[in-house]
């Protein structure tokens, strides 16, 4: 089993290096896709990569948002899951792919799929949106790095 210990405080080490991050969430914030369509995206890009941080942190942000439960706890199989429309179910199927692309590009049906619900802005904006959460796992698990602890809840 591999270490729970932080390898490296990118705070310290790299001043900077998560505002740099973070200025792409920001602009793909103002492309106007809908926030918890993002989060369902950047949940599910931190599925595939099996960063923990970033699932937690976009999970309770999807749950702020006003996220279900159910569809929360069944994304990894959306596919089979009936609680995802055919607009998100085109958006996480291309997030996916974007994801692997190293596992044979991005197909051409992927991309038919999501344009049949997105418009070219739309696309560029969930691309963007995948890029981005892709670097922060990317990070997130090379350094090892912890999630945020939720406060204790005073009984």
């Amino acid at each position: 089993m591999q270490s729970l210990h932080p390898r490296i405080d990118l705070d310290v080490t790299a001043p900077g290096a998560e505002r740099a991050l973070g200025t792409l969430d920001d602009y793909v914030s103002r492309l106007g896709l809908d926030p918890l369509l993002v989060e369902l995206v950047r949940m599910r890009v931190s599925q595939v990569n099996g960063c923990h941080v970033r699932l937690d942190m976009h999970s309770r942000a999807a749950r702020a948002r006003g996220e279900t439960e159910q569809r929360r706890y069944v994304l990894d199989a959306w596919r089979e899951a009936p609680y995802y429309t055919e607009r998100e179910r085109a958006a996480l199927a291309w997030a996916e792919a974007v994801t692997l692309v190293a596992d044979g590009h991005v197909p051409d049906e992927v991309y038919d799929e999501v344009r049949q619900h997105f418009d070219e802005a739309e696309v560029a904006a969930l691309t963007l949106a995948t890029v981005a959460i892709n670097s922060w796992t990317r990070v997130a698990i090379s350094l090892r790095m912890l999630p945020v602890r939720e406060p204790a809840v005073a009984a």
